[in-house]
């Protein structure tokens, strides 16, 4: 995936010079969907955390100086609420005591065995417990180059870090997760 081909969409400004609403939601709502559901994790109601996240864009509409590209304003923009949303959900699970949703069923392919499936499922729980146990400037990084297979630099672009940096959180990413894996598999043993 290509940052440019997203930011290469035209836009309708208004007088003022702001890109319109309507024309940034048709040109890069699947895209904040996808981030959206894997930087918030399965939990999410991932429409529901889109809209949440329009409705931030449309707040701050007016604010956009066209400094950065659309899509790393959107990026930052769709990080904020996602850690917003997940910090609500640790807070209701905490007071609730509610056990973890299941992950979406829509993932699993409809060929595979229930066997199958449950193993995916509780593969799929058991990276997103342990995503939600790295630090976020980690986490972050590990999932748009991981899951989202953007390169080093595009997450650069996103994240506003400096590229040496995304490598250095990508590594210590990826250490920990291992570490957590190792650690979470020693407890089912």
């Amino acid at each position: 995936m290509t940052l440019a081909r997203s930011d290469a969409a035209p836009f309708i400004a208004s007088p003022s010079g702001v890109p319109d609403l309507e024309t940034l939601y048709r040109a890069h709502a699947p895209t904040v969907a996808r981030w959206a559901a894997r930087l918030a994790g399965p939990l999410v109601d991932v429409d529901d955390l889109v809209h949440e996240i329009f409705l931030v864009v449309q707040r701050r509409l007016p604010e956009f100086r066209g400094e950065a590209k659309v899509t790393t304003w959107l990026y930052r923009i769709t990080e904020r609420v996602a850690q917003e949303s997940r910090r609500k959900d640790r807070f209701r699970r905490w007071f609730s005591g509610a056990r973890h949703l299941e992950i979406q069923r829509t993932m699993a392919p409809p060929h595979l065995t229930p066997v199958d499936e449950l193993e995916q499922r509780q593969s799929g729980e058991m990276v997103y417990r342990i995503l939600d146990r790295l630090p976020g400037k980690y986490r972050n990084v590990l999932i748009l180059y991981e899951l989202e297979e953007l390169s080093g630099e595009e997450i650069a672009t996103l994240t506003g870090l400096k590229p040496a940096t995304v490598w250095v959180h990508l590594h210590r990413a990826r250490a920990r997760f291992i570490a957590e894996m190792k650690r979470d598999s020693g407890r089912s043993t």
